[in-house]
């Protein structure tokens, strides 16, 4: 749980962030619109999704080459757990993270989150680019790990958490089709391997088919959803499968993402593998992505 004061600092920091976010002269969807020139004579289709992550998960996105990208993820508690809690405003995570577009295609990233105390790190490898006439769908790989950082007494559950047990991975494709102006869906195949599960009858392999789309319905706003369903040999008892649902706002140049979900983490080897929230019982976490970029290196 966290102090006021820390609310009220976060506050803080997301208010200057959007103030710079509206003054800056390169903007975050100009480098995601930015493409190479296209040498197959088809035109390459922009801004599929408007920014690096849809909810939880990545989108086919990535930087622009040269471009670094501040990313704050917020959750705050439960919505269902009461006034007492001032309906979860009272909790929250976090995850603060850097992304880099090494060229057009590549791109790393690295993060810290306050669920485990986990450091994570990726990289991302745009396969295939959707092209009217041409390519009818976007491919983006993606390979991550994160390292659980939380201390633990010698008899805290019986294991002795070692470095190489407290990792985790997860590799994914990234499949996306921009279906008209308005509409982009997104197919997410991905594989969890957790070296230690606290339970015998839990697998350390995770198997998952997420689902994702945004759906504009003005010219600055737009719906977001993404769900996560873990195969039938990968699901555990009172664990669930990972939903949320958003808006997405353009502001200056920006994308502000709201959203509810029944996850409160932000990287994918938590949230697919160990959410227990009920969504369509109030087991909800409000929180946005913000992100903020900086041009490092320009004409790459």
């Amino acid at each position: 749980m966290h102090h006021p004061s820390t609310l009220r600092f976060w506050v803080l920091l997301l208010a200057l962030l959007l103030s710079a976010a509206a003054q800056a002269q390169d903007s975050l969807l100009a480098e995601l619109n930015a493409q190479a020139p296209d040498s197959t004579g088809h035109e390459l289709v922009q801004a599929t999704f408007k920014g690096t992550r849809i909810i939880n998960g990545h989108s086919v996105e990535t930087p622009g080459p040269g471009t670094l990208v501040f990313l704050i993820s917020h959750r705050f508690g439960r919505l269902n757990s009461g006034p007492y809690n001032l309906f979860g405003l009272d909790q929250a995570t976090i995850r603060l993270g850097l992304e880099y577009g090494l060229t057009d295609r590549l791109a790393v990233g690295v993060g810290r989150s306050s669920v485990e105390k986990a450091f994570d790190g990726f990289v991302q490898y745009r396969l295939l680019r959707q092209r009217r006439g041409g390519m009818p769908l976007s491919a983006t790989l993606l390979a991550s790990s994160a390292i659980n950082t939380l201390r633990y007494s010698a008899t805290a559950d019986g294991f002795e958490h070692t470095f190489s047990r407290r990792l985790t991975y997860t590799w994914q494709a990234l499949l996306a089709r921009k279906m008209s102006p308005s509409l982009s869906v997104q197919l997410m195949p991905t594989v969890v391997h957790r070296n230690l599960v606290g339970e015998k009858a839990a697998p350390n392999d995770v198997y998952a088919l997420g689902f994702a789309g945004r759906q504009k319905f003005t010219k600055r706003m737009a719906f977001t959803w993404e769900y996560y369903y873990r195969l039938p040999n990968s699901r555990t008892a009172g664990l669930r499968d990972a939903l949320g649902a958003g808006i997405d706002i353009e502001t200056g140049g920006h994308v502000f993402q709201l959203h509810v979900t029944n996850a409160n983490s932000m990287i994918s080897q938590q949230f697919i593998s160990t959410t227990s929230g009920r969504f369509f019982k109030g087991d909800l976490y409000f929180g946005f992505n913000v992100a903020r970029n900086f041009t490092l290196k320009s004409g790459l």
